[in-house]
């Protein structure tokens, strides 16, 4: 099963279009498509970034709507320790947390919008980046 870890710009996207690709990705989490990773730093990074209030706003939330999703989700994801600091990786200072969590936790894909920044950086490190749609489709063929 493929191990994939979501960019936060991707989680961001699930929440404020509800018919999109990346709503139905972590949709698909629920239905055991794939292996979620997770690593404490980028829990708290989707944490900071649901909870600011235009993403709020946007997706009609409240705090405790977004520490229950962040609780349930959890459960549904493969927990990843830093072994080893892989900073600076080439990447975007931003998806530093993204890319450590992809490499300790032997991801398969970087499920994210970010390709510019992330599709020179993940070949060399073992995972490949894609973006919801085209990633949705694979996980559904």
């Amino acid at each position: 099963m493929l191990r994939i870890v979501i960019d936060t710009d991707v989680l961001v996207s699930a929440f404020i279009s509800p018919d999109g690709a990346s709503r139905q990705l972590l949709l698909d989490i629920f239905d055991d498509r794939f292996r979620p990773l997770i690593s404490t730093p980028l829990l708290l990074e989707y944490e900071a970034v649901l909870t600011r209030s235009r993403h709020m706003i946007q997706g009609g939330l409240t705090g405790e709507d977004v520490a229950r999703f962040l609780d349930g989700l959890v459960g549904f994801c493969v927990p990843v320790v830093f072994d080893y600091r892989w900073r600076p990786t080439g990447a975007h200072k931003d998806d530093e947390m993204v890319v450590e969590t992809a490499i300790n936790g032997q991801a398969d894909i970087v499920a994210t919008f970010n390709l510019r920044h992330m599709r020179h950086v993940g070949p060399s490190l073992g995972f490949e980046a894609q973006r919801p749609g085209p990633l949705l489709r694979r996980l559904r063929e």
